[in-house]
């Protein structure tokens, strides 16, 4: 629970008060300071310190306080904070650590570190950060926790209690409960208010319904976002192959996952690559190469919309007005698809729209993109009538009716395409799709200007 407001004063003012007690080797004073701290305060104030300084408030935390904060930390900040801390603080650390927490700080260290941390480990909690290593990368297995409060249907409901009470200080959470067999296969859950309502001398079975839903340890990373956004359940428990309850996934390790995901897309839409670090943090250099190594093609790709423009010199030349309508041609183009590609992107992460859905959300995207052209074939038109005379205004017109169908097709089709072929759907960015749209666009238009301006000429 976040400490009141009147109780925690400003970050500023603590940051300028521990730099004060640092200064003067003021230790109990500052360890005042520190208990005091919330976790996600402290992972505000190593911002603000350098290491030398931050290095001594984490070893100013109380002990339960220090595992929550670390976890709180940037990647950055926490393999910086473990070369400075002894060999022993970094046991005591990787010990109180939540076994998930452990496992991405692992994931995200070079190999030859991880495996100098494994070693530091108790042997239960080696076993444990082995087993949740062993699964794939981005799976839901390395996501979850194996610790977890369970009950057995055979018990009253007092008896269910008692066990939870023993079991929860080692429990990631006790708001639900997962009711199991002699073998451990989940039969069902519960949540912990249900219980406590009930009658002391109640059977757990007269509560079942038998319908828990569960992930399975091997299910990609975002199983576990859509099935928490579906049901709005705290924690989600997950099974092997043969039903046995081996781990839980709570709310916090989901919330990340999914800010992470929406950052990655994000950056992709945008022909970035995604960064793995805050925006102020990531070097200058990395953000060139991020961003230069998508420029660079889509420049190579609109050089063939300058070859279409030069191919077709001669007509533009004798009718100039229809270069006052190009770029609002290409534009609509892109810009629809850019539409197009960023609705179906979104709605495949949701999981509203799958793969087997191509059809359907081709006649429905068809039908909008119909309506589009028309209006904006309609807008045309009268801007072409005005400018340039019937025979521009019709070529204008008939374009972008075209143009704006192609653009909202190619964009709703490129992310089926791409998960198709193994890809990710949000690699279907707006640069991309409005470069293709691009080059098309103007294909279209002069090759159209072409047929009905030379028909009328002749």
């Amino acid at each position: 629970m976040t400490t009141p407001p009147s109780l925690t004063p400003p970050t500023d003012t603590f940051a300028s008060r521990i730099e004060t007690c640092l200064a003067n080797r003021d230790w109990p004073a500052l360890k005042q300071l520190a208990e005091r701290l919330e976790p996600s305060e402290v992972a505000t104030l190593f911002d603000e310190l350098g290491p030398p300084e931050y290095t001594l408030l984490y070893r100013s935390l109380p002990r339960d306080l220090a595992a929550d904060a670390f976890s709180f930390l940037e990647d950055d900040k926490q393999q910086d904070l473990l070369r400075e801390l002894t060999e022993q603080e970094t046991r005591t650390l990787l010990a109180d650590l939540s076994p998930d927490d452990r496992t991405f700080l692992f994931e995200e260290l070079p190999a030859n570190t991880a495996q100098r941390l494994l070693n530091l480990l108790g042997a239960e909690d080696r076993k444990e950060s082995l087993m949740l290593l062993g699964y794939p990368k981005d799976s839901v297995g390395r996501l979850m926790s194996p610790d977890f409060a369970t009950i057995r249907p055979e018990m009253t409901v007092a008896e269910a209690i008692d066990a939870i009470r023993q079991q929860a200080p080692q429990s990631e959470t006790i708001h639900m409960v997962y009711v199991t067999d002699a073998h451990d296969r989940l039969i069902d859950e519960l949540r912990l208010r249900r219980l406590i309502l009930e009658p002391p001398d109640r059977r757990v079975a007269e509560l079942l319904g038998g319908d828990p839903v569960s992930l399975n340890a091997f299910d990609p990373e975002g199983a576990a976002v859509t099935a928490m956004k579906e049901t709005g359940y705290f924690a989600l428990p997950v099974v092997d192959s043969q039903g046995i309850l081996i781990g839980v996934v709570t709310a916090d390790d989901v919330l990340e996952l999914a800010v992470e995901e929406a950052t990655e897309d994000i950056h992709k839409g945008a022909a970035v690559r995604p960064f793995e670090t805050p925006f102020l943090e990531t070097p200058s250099r990395s953000m060139f190469s991020g961003r230069v190594a998508w420029l660079m093609p889509l420049v190579g790709v609109n050089i063939i919309s300058g070859w279409a423009i030069h191919h077709y010199e001669e007509m533009i030349q004798a009718y100039f007005a229809l270069a006052f309508f190009l770029p609002l041609l290409i534009a609509s183009g892109g810009n629809a698809g850019a539409q197009s590609a960023t609705l179906v992107v979104r709605s495949m992460a949701l999981g509203d729209v799958r793969p087997t859905d191509y059809l359907r959300v081709l006649v429905k995207d068809v039908g909008v993109a119909l309506m589009l052209a028309a209006s904006l074939a309609a807008a045309v038109f009268l801007l072409g009538l005005w400018r340039a005379g019937g025979g521009v205004a019709l070529v204008v017109a008939i374009s972008m009716a075209i143009i704006v169908v192609f653009g909202s097709v190619l964009g709703m089709s490129l992310p089926f395409i791409l998960r198709r072929l193994g890809l990710d759907p949000a690699t279907a960015s707006s640069p991309l799709v409005t470069s293709m749209a691009d080059i098309v666009g103007v294909f279209i238009y002069l090759g159209i200007a072409s047929i009905i301006l030379g028909s009328l000429a002749s």
